[in-house]
């Protein structure tokens, strides 16, 4: 027992209790899984789950044009980022709107510009290192301006997702209600708020998990809590919850293993998501036990 603790310590406890970047990388991890999970539910209800995926691309090129301007400002990029991807889902909207492609065909096509031209601007621009940095961030280099970047995404989000979540609700699950009734504000403005609230939670999260990553710690774990409860409010508080322990998880595998922290912390999130699908009530195992005792 006495050689236990001190093992745990270590594993555990001791890299946060050392090391402010730690500490800072912990924080900030844990605040976007308050933030970014919770919309990651709402996505996929709405059976929009590639549309994190298009805005964490779409925001590229906006990151690109700040890092041009103002090379690594976190405050230029995050702006730029902020731009682009409303600009990106705007300009969906209206294609959907004015032609016959569905708004999901637009948003795969713009994004892929997006993506191009923000890949192609950073390498003529900056070094391979500040490619990489962008794509794929850096929990573990997080500074004091990217904790309060994030903290105060947060704090804004989980006020907006209160005052919201009644009208975001019937906009999600009966838009035809909410329609007919409206409660002061137009469907669209429902759905404007949310888009704007996605877009700055994956600004928010470019600078720990990278563009390319942001958006796995808003989707897996909201796709796999929805495979533990049925209830929204059930849903919300699981996929926060999964998203801090891969958090946690990630970054105390990265530190150990010296990999990257980015990655390592989604790899968690999807070994979570496997977990729930081999034994959550709504995955394999449960399912053939219900399959093999009616047949039986």
């Amino acid at each position: 027992m006495d050689t236990v603790f001190p093992q745990a310590w270590d594993l555990l406890v001791a890299p946060f209790a050392d090391f402010a970047f730690m500490r800072r990388a912990l924080v900030a991890t844990l605040a976007l899984s308050l933030s970014a999970a919770p919309l990651g539910v709402f996505l996929t209800l709405r059976r929009m789950s590639l549309l994190g995926d298009a805005l964490s691309h779409a925001i590229l090129p906006g990151v690109a044009l700040g890092f041009m301007v103002s090379g690594l400002s976190l405050t230029a990029m995050a702006l730029g980022g902020v731009l682009a991807g409303l600009l990106v889902a705007g300009v969906a909207g209206a294609v959907s709107r004015f032609t016959t492609l569905k708004e999901d065909a637009s948003l795969a096509a713009i994004y892929l510009v997006a993506l191009a031209l923000g890949v192609t601007l950073i390498a003529r621009h900056g070094t391979q290192l500040d490619l990489l940095h962008i794509l794929f961030g850096s929990a573990l280099g997080v500074d004091t301006a990217g904790l309060r970047l994030v903290a105060g995404v947060t704090t804004v989000s989980l006020l907006a997702l209160a005052l919201m979540y009644r009208g975001l609700v019937l906009e999600t699950l009966d838009p035809v209600f909410l329609a007919a009734h409206r409660h002061g504000l137009p469907a669209w403005v429902w759905h404007q708020g949310f888009l704007v609230l996605v877009v700055v939670n994956l600004v928010a999260g470019f600078q720990t998990l990278g563009t390319l990553m942001a958006v796995g710690l808003m989707m897996l774990p909201a796709v796999s809590a929805r495979l533990w409860h049925d209830t929204l409010p059930a849903q919300l508080l699981n996929a926060s919850a999964q998203a801090a322990l891969a958090g946690v998880a990630g970054l105390l595998l990265s530190y150990h293993c010296d990999t990257p922290s980015g990655p390592t912390i989604i790899g968690c999130a999807g070994g979570l998501y496997a977990i729930s699908l081999l034994i959550a009530p709504g995955g394999w195992l449960p399912r053939l036990r219900t399959t093999t005792h009616r047949v039986a």
